[in-house]
């Protein structure tokens, strides 16, 4: 009797440090052991109608955790500002949740014009049933429009009355536009030299370094990829329009459009000369200043040399 009750006692003990009459436990067993352990006892608190409250409170704050914050829980101002980094898709897609949220006009026209920076439309008395979120889509398909045809893009745009139909409207459209293709973009304004005028007039080349001042013209209105008679016509454009905005600097280098233009050309050689990888003879400083000084007498030498110093270190003009 007594040897009985002290196995019964001995077996207990080595259950729970682990062992069995057979031999060791691995641990493994000894976590499932444990683990249906626990689950019975769950069993039993269900079936005794027990709640576990602690178990049920850390599973909702984590689903709230792994979830969506409401926007229209949050100041209406917060919620404009985090739906204002959205771009037009994804704010359709937001819409489909906070509808009155994502609807909002000010969104809408934060988009037109971040996208479309000038439209005629913007400065005249809204139609009836004017809708930004519509202009938008407008707006859109008339950009397809003129990346496929740039002529029936422009009379798209005129005659859903979003440009009116004007040279310098045309002009500033394009000027605040990034979402035209450019190589269509140069077709336009090769046939249309009209707008071509306005939109050079728009750039403001004041106290800017030549060479730069050429690179943003030409970020713009991009370069043809030929020399000919297109090219000219920019380079002497882009000439007049840099004297204009730098008058005294013209007038303390004693530059005029004519040397501008000569400048111009030897900046755009020299770029071509020094990144393409055809050329293997590189236009040394020295020759650069000497080539630039026959063909215009009247520049320094020490201009000269920043040139140079400028398109060796920061690249093409034209690129």
């Amino acid at each position: 009797m007594g040897q009985g009750l002290w196995r019964v006692a001995r077996n207990q003990q080595l259950q729970q440090e682990g062992y069995s009459e057979q031999g060791y436990l691995t641990r493994e067993q000894s976590r499932r052991m444990a683990a249906n352990n626990i689950s019975n006892a769950n069993h039993r608190r269900q079936a005794q109608g027990g709640i576990d409250i602690y178990h049920l409170l850390k599973t909702r704050k984590s689903r709230e955790q792994e979830g969506f914050i409401n926007l229209e829980m949050l100041p209406p101002e917060l919620s404009f500002t985090i739906l204002s980094y959205l771009n037009a898709t994804d704010l359709c897609l937001a819409s489909c949740v906070w509808q009155d949220l994502a609807n909002d006009e000010l969104l809408w026209q934060g988009l037109c014009k971040s996208t479309w920076g000038h439209c005629s439309i913007y400065n005249k008395n809204p139609p009836l049933g004017f809708s930004f979120r519509r202009l938008y889509m407008q707006l859109d398909e008339g950009s397809l429009t003129f990346n496929a045809n740039p002529d029936e893009g422009v009379n798209y745009f005129m005659s859903k009355g979003i440009l009116d139909d004007s040279p310098k409207e045309i002009a500033k459209f394009i000027f605040c536009t990034r979402t035209l293709n450019w190589k269509k973009l140069r077709i336009y304004l090769d046939e249309r030299r009209d707008v071509l005028d306005d939109l050079v007039t728009l750039h403001n080349f004041r106290n800017q370094f030549l060479p730069n001042a050429l690179r943003e013209f030409f970020r713009h209105i991009h370069a043809p990829e030929e020399r000919g008679e297109y090219l000219e016509t920019l380079i002497t454009k882009f000439s007049h329009r840099f004297c204009a905005c730098n008058p005294d600097l013209m007038r303390e280098l004693g530059l005029s459009p004519d040397a501008v233009y000569v400048l111009c050309y030897s900046l755009i050689l020299l770029s071509i000369d020094l990144t393409s990888p055809h050329v293997k003879n590189k236009m040394s400083k020295r020759e650069f200043i000497r080539n630039t000084r026959r063909a215009a007498q009247n520049i320094s030498e020490d201009f000269v040399g920043h040139l140079y110093d400028n398109i060796y270190l920061i690249g093409h003009v034209a690129a």
